[in-house]
């Protein structure tokens, strides 16, 4: 089943030197030992959320709006697609994240009618 991992955090969210790049590390880590089990599909961090363009229609008029859907403390991040057995394994997956430990991991199943 295919599940949709979302990766949130503080959009201003800072680390040390030191601490950056002992995350980028784990970050790798992470991203190596779930592409050799085959569960990550793909991924990838998200610019800023100061670049984010909202689009709605309503009415049949297109609304652009600047920044993200919503005002919130937690941006997406990044996100990756994953190809796990089941949402037992997706959570597992997740979990092992670094961002985990300071942020939210949010997994979702892909839609099956």
């Amino acid at each position: 089943m295919k599940y949709l991992m979302l990766v949130c955090a503080e959009e201003n969210l800072t680390f040390a030197a030191e601490e950056e790049a002992d995350l980028a590390r784990r970050t790798q880590r992470w991203v190596a030992e779930m592409d050799s089990r085959g569960v990550r599909l793909h991924g990838s961090r998200l610019q800023s959320v100061e670049g984010a363009t909202t689009v709605r229609v309503r009415d049949g008029a297109v609304l652009v709006a600047d920044g993200p859907f919503a005002e919130t403390k937690e941006h997406v991040a990044g996100y990756d697609l994953l190809e796990c057995a089941d949402l037992e394994e997706a959570i597992e997956v997740a979990s092992k994240h670094p961002a985990a430990s300071f942020g939210t991991i949010e997994v979702r199943a892909f839609w099956q009618p």
